[in-house]
């Protein structure tokens, strides 16, 4: 039986890409106008919530299909986590001077994270 891959929101992924641009182009135009110094500590990475979904365990894992070219990932869960667990993912888009640099994903079982991993440069 094959495993269940879960899709987060594409249009939530691109909000998150949309206003990590966004925020690098307001620092551009503030820095260039002389009404913001930038900040000689601020070395651009930021990492921004896109979506948490639904998701259940199955055959001791999470499977997702994760953005930015990364495709498909299982997540094993811990055994003590019984399969047919109602879980969350969530999804965070890692970026450096607004441009996508990477994902993170944490899974959480009633409210607490039991798994976070990172892809690319986070």
């Amino acid at each position: 039986m094959a495993d269940t891959v879960h899709s987060f929101d594409e249009e939530a992924i691109q909000a998150a890409l949309d206003a990590a641009k966004g925020h690098q182009n307001e620092r551009l135009s503030a820095g260039a106008l002389g009404t913001e110094t930038l900040n000689a500590y601020d070395d651009g990475h930021m990492s921004l919530a896109a979506s948490c979904i639904s998701v259940t365990v199955e055959n001791g894992k999470v499977c997702l299909n994760l953005p930015l070219g990364i495709g498909k990932f299982c997540f094993p869960i811990p055994s003590v986590i019984p399969n047919g667990t109602a879980a969350e993912a969530c999804l965070s888009i890692c970026t450096t001077f607004g441009i996508p640099t990477g994902v993170r994903v944490t899974i959480s079982v009633a409210g607490k994270v039991i798994l976070s991993k990172s892809f690319g440069k986070c």
